[in-house]
């Protein structure tokens, strides 16, 4: 891996486990709408990582009609109050933060999520301090992901060029927009919505084209620590 001074994380899924939560939100309104056969997994294996645009566009063509202006609202506030009680941080999570600060490098955030979600979330899980002013949302683009252009905001707020970073994602859309944008990714299966399925994940991710893929943060911050030159302060 080349050098690196800054690393960009996908939020759900890589440092907050709320994937499991966000999926049955969807899935829950989609039910109130009639789908009765929706479920979390149903969301899951299509959208994971994807923003609600187009999620609601997929909504759409299984109700066989638009679907009501108010659906991302109710899924967000559904799901926001889930948080208050029910968001935890991906184990390790802390410390890999802290890890990377002390040896001087930049943090991001580049998210599916809305922007009031992703500013929810990093205030609830108690992580918002490190990324103040480098927390970017696909709200904010005219793509997500898989586009690279979420990416590139990313960048953009923390003054790196992509040869400078690395991407973790959970995501396969995650990983390709990752690319398109110049930036390595590595991958992440330890979310509790990929239990029972990490092995098929995790090949998921590199054939998306994910440089490595790792179980634990701690291993991803190992390998980000001792796998790259140290970077520039």
């Amino acid at each position: 891996m080349p050098p690196v001074r800054g690393v960009i994380f996908d939020l759900d899924g890589c440092l907050v486990d709320s994937e499991p939560l966000s999926l049955e939100a969807i899935a829950s309104e989609m039910r109130r709408l009639g789908i009765e056969d929706a479920t979390a997994q149903e969301i899951g294996d299509k959208f994971l990582g994807v923003a609600m645009p187009v999620i609601t566009d997929y909504v759409a063509d299984r109700l066989g009609v638009p679907v009501p202006k108010d659906f991302a609202d109710r899924v967000e506030t559904q799901l926001l109050a889930t948080y208050q009680t029910e968001l935890r941080q991906i184990s390790g999570a802390p410390e890999l933060l802290r890890g990377l600060n002390a040896q001087g490098y930049a943090m991001a955030i580049a998210t599916g999520g809305s922007l009031k979600r992703m500013a929810a979330t990093l205030e609830i899980s108690g992580l918002a301090d490190w990324f103040a002013g480098t927390a970017s949302s696909a709200a904010e683009v005219a793509q997500g992901k898989p586009a690279p252009e979420l990416f590139l905001l990313a960048l953009e707020r923390l003054k790196l060029r992509p040869a400078d970073c690395v991407v973790l994602e959970d995501s396969p859309h995650g990983v390709k927009g990752a690319l398109a944008a110049g930036i390595p990714a590595i991958g992440f299966v330890g979310g509790s919505h990929l239990e029972g399925k990490r092995d098929t994940h995790a090949a998921i991710l590199r054939d998306a084209g994910a440089a490595y893929v790792f179980e634990r943060l701690e291993d991803v911050g190992r390998h980000i620590l001792t796998h790259t030159n140290e970077p520039q302060r």
